[in-house]
């Protein structure tokens, strides 16, 4: 069993610093190779311009990692399809563009996916979905379900409001601490924290990779 994201760059073509956003994203996968080559199957890299993938062997990693290239690449709007199922050809650590397989035609079939959903609900579409290929998921249906909530909920914040939570998730500590750091008051803190929707966006995130931690056995699928 193992799991293919392939990401991709909306609107890519809409941006005029094309060449610098390549650049700052093969910087961030190469964190990625570095910072998660225990669990990575094949490097994640650059494949179709405006588009990247990787492979990882285990579950565990899989929201952690999305979620750290969006926040590095933000403001830049990224769409991810997460596949799980075998692979069938031979797999080159140094990069996971020659693997192929049900893990990597099920991650393509989510972004497929998610480029019909912009189409059709615009804001309201999700921009991170998992596909186990060929068959049916309740699991994987609750994980898509709360990916969407959370993305509902991350396009409501401003940006103080969305520095504030990566702060907050990234670095810990009270909101006194967080209020020195951010070089404001604690009240504005709290504020920022309640209005953004903090606490269930936490504790929808760890719902989320709980579930994914379970798609590794096929009895629980």
């Amino acid at each position: 069993m193992y799991y293919a994201i392939i990401g991709d760059i909306k609107n890519s073509k809409d941006i005029e610093n094309r060449y610098e956003v390549q650049e700052k994203l093969k910087h961030i996968l190469n964190n990625v190779n570095l910072n998660y080559k225990d669990n990575i199957k094949a490097n994640f890299l650059i494949t179709l311009g405006d588009e990247f993938q990787g492979l990882l062997s285990k579950s565990e990693d899989i929201l952690e990692i999305v979620k750290y290239i969006q926040r590095e690449m933000y403001p830049i709007k990224l769409r991810f399809g997460i596949g799980v199922g075998e692979i069938s050809t031979k797999i080159e650590k140094k990069a996971a563009i020659g693997a192929d397989g049900p893990a990597f035609y099920a991650a393509r079939q989510m972004i497929d996916f998610l480029r019909e959903e912009e189409k059709h609900l615009r804001n309201q579409a999700p921009d991170i979905q998992v596909s186990f290929y060929n068959k049916e998921s309740f699991i994987i249906d609750e994980i898509n379900m709360m990916l969407t909530l959370t993305k509902i909920i991350e396009d409501n914040w401003t940006d103080k409001q969305r520095y504030t939570i990566w702060d907050m998730m990234l670095n810990g500590g009270s909101q006194e601490i967080c209020a020195k750091r951010m070089k404001t008051s604690q009240s504005t803190i709290a504020r920022r924290l309640i209005d953004g929707k903090y606490l269930i966006y936490i504790k929808a995130l760890k719902t989320i990779g709980e579930a994914m931690n379970r798609l590794g056995g096929n009895d629980d699928i």
